[in-house]
């Protein structure tokens, strides 16, 4: 039939079902400009859904052939559309096949958060439809790779199950033969060739099944691998010679790269050097200017074999440097951009949770209120016998309303440790252990084990004893230096005639202080940075503790851009400790004073911030 035939009856009929109208551009999916004058034609005759399925079909398209820059803006114009017209299939469709496209070009943190998207939109519907339960297998899928790229194997095994569960439900071939590709590279890497080899025969079963040309090229050249891995030389090449045509007929540039790598790496075990050297260069180079750069570490690595068994060891050392290096780079950008995903997530969390605390503040305005306009109530109306009696009532009412208020205060100054800070601790303890640092993840995990039980402590007392809170903040300020590298130089300067143990403060009074020093102060700061904290006795009325910092100060803090500025619970942190200073000085002789002073040279530059707390001890 015709491109124009189903192309016509779809615009004349405006389907608005997901399944109907694939159905239709089915016909004409793999030809471009079909689809773009479908498009053009759907955009005259206002038939959005129909424009809507057409870009997310060219996307798939442009995707297939390596064009990964216009795959994106088609999926992106499928996505907008989709979300004006409040569709969820469609919008669970356009982001996880954006999210593909990202992970083919190894953009971790978009791509999850696409596929992240497109589940949580999936799972949110009461009863989802087929095309949603497609949708939340595919994010599933993809998921699983995710884990694959950062060669957590068993989390993408438990992934790609869970998601050929669902491709059962539905009874989706193609569904399956990819799940079960990619359940064969996790075992594959980690070297369980044979049931590799089971789930590589599966997903060709399914290939066979549903006529995919590409399916069964992406299985021979899996199943050829693991023939390599197994010593099978001439089983992999035949494998491999035997789809050759067909990969360069489908013309996936992501594809044809693996397959010239697979050809010469077969021809280098055969010793066919030439033309082992021909494939590898020529896998080489298509991976260098598609920016593959797992394929190319992989090319560079069977180079420096091939040289090293024609005695060329110079060349072979060569390749084995540029291997290595291209790896390291592949995997560090990787965990950096899982990392910047998994911050990403918890700066949301953390949003979450500066709406709970203004909740909070909230309720305990609306207790003070109430008890005001109460009292009120109670000198008009009641004569003086009832006052009396109001009296001991009052008082009771007052020392409940206290305990709420205590109360609500500690839960706010739990949370006042980030969640973000917390997450990354333990992120920062998984990429030690990746990376075999087991000494540095120990004294890591040691220090924020000391830590968190000091702040679960603090937590449930009112005040501290000034050498616990040193203490808890030294530790604080350790694992955060670990996070800035060790780049920051700390010094604890102690008045000698001091006895810590008996000086009382406000418990955890002193992080939120520290904290702006490192992340408003020295983050952004080149070159040395330091972090000073006196203790000193300035009269038998008072002790001071004095927080400096020779970061770039407050006001260039505030002309960073908005997201080099870690602003989130800054206002929040303040306003809570000068309320609980407040409070600790309500039933002392004195009352605290607070100074915070920017620091400069002579040439009016800025070199820091100080903050100069004295607390009374009376």
């Amino acid at each position: 039939m015709p491109a124009a035939e189903p192309a016509a009856y779809l615009i004349q009929n405006k389907f608005t079902q997901y399944d109907s109208v694939q159905k239709y551009l089915r016909a004409f999916s793999r030809d471009s400009l079909a689809l773009q004058a479908f498009i053009k034609n759907a955009q005259e005759a206002d038939y959005r859904y129909g424009e809507a399925s057409a870009e997310n079909t060219l996307g798939i398209l442009y995707r297939d052939i390596s064009k990964y820059r216009e795959a994106l803006f088609h999926h992106d114009n499928a996505l907008e559309i989709a979300r004006q017209l409040d569709d969820i299939e469609l919008e669970v469709s356009a982001l996880n096949m954006t999210g593909v496209v990202y992970r083919r070009i190894d953009a971790v943190r978009s791509a999850l958060d696409k596929h992240n998207a497109a589940l949580e939109l999936a799972e949110s519907q009461l009863n989802p439809s087929n095309n949603l339960l497609k949708g939340i297998a595919i994010s599933l899928n993809s998921i699983g790779n995710i884990y694959l790229l950062l060669r957590d194997y068993g989390m993408a095994e438990s992934y790609f199950k869970r998601a050929i569960i669902r491709e059962q439900e539905l009874g989706s071939d193609l569904g399956l033969a990819i799940n079960f590709a990619n359940l064969g590279i996790a075992y594959e890497e980690r070297e369980q060739y044979e049931e590799a080899l089971v789930n590589y025969r599966r997903s060709l079963d399914y290939n066979n099944k549903i006529n995919s040309d590409l399916g069964r090229v992406i299985c021979n050249n899996s199943i050829a691998q693991v023939y390599l891995k197994q010593n099978k030389p001439r089983e992999a090449l035949e494998l491999i010679e035997k789809s050759m045509d067909k990969v360069n007929q489908i013309g996936d540039q992501f594809y044809i790269a693996l397959a010239n790598i697979n050809l010469g790496w077969a021809h280098s075990k055969l010793q066919n050097y030439m033309e082992a050297e021909n494939y590898l260069q020529e896998g080489m180079q298509l991976s260098k200017e598609k920016n593959f750069k797992q394929f190319l570490s992989m090319a560079y690595m069977h180079l420096s074999q091939l040289n090293e068994a024609q005695s060329s060891y110079k060349k072979a050392l060569e390749y084995q440097r540029l291997s290595q290096d291209v790896q390291a780079e592949y995997l560090n950008e990787a965990n950096h951009k899982y990392v910047s995903d998994l911050n990403l997530k918890y700066d949301s969390e953390q949003k979450r949770n500066t709406i709970s605390l203004l909740e909070q503040k909230n309720k305990l305005a609306e207790v003070k209120l109430n008890q005001a306009k109460k009292n009120n109530i109670f000198i008009i109306v009641l004569f003086s016998l009832i006052l009396l009696l109001l009296f001991f009532g009052y008082r009771q009412y007052r020392l409940k309303n206290q305990r709420e208020q205590l109360k609500a205060e500690q839960k706010l100054m739990r949370s006042q440790m980030n969640p973000h800070f917390i997450f990354n601790a333990l992120l920062s303890i998984r990429i030690y252990l990746q990376n075999h640092n087991v000494e540095e993840a120990i004294n890591y995990l040691g220090q924020f084990a000391q830590l968190i039980r000091s702040i679960l402590s603090s937590s449930l007392a009112k005040e501290n004893t000034l050498q616990e809170e040193l203490e808890t903040m030294q530790l604080y300020i350790n694992i955060e230096n670990i996070r800035f590298c060790n780049e920051i130089e700390t010094q604890l300067d102690i008045d000698d005639s001091l006895n810590l143990d008996q000086v009382k403060i406000p418990a955890l009074i002193l992080q939120p202080f520290v904290e702006n020093a490192l992340w408003h102060g020295l983050q952004a700061k080149e070159g040395l940075k330091k972090l000073k904290i006196e203790v000193h006795k300035t009269n038998e009325k008072f002790v001071n503790i004095t927080i400096t910092d020779n970061g770039i100060g407050r006001a260039r803090t505030m002309n960073l851009p908005k997201d080099k500025r870690n602003t989130q619970k800054k206002s929040i942190g303040i306003d809570l400790t000068l309320e609980r200073l407040q409070a600790f000085s309500k039933n002392l002789d004195h009352n605290y004073r607070l100074e915070i002073i920017d620091l400069y040279d002579a040439n009016q530059q800025a070199t820091g911030t100080q903050v100069r707390l004295d607390l009374p001890l009376s």
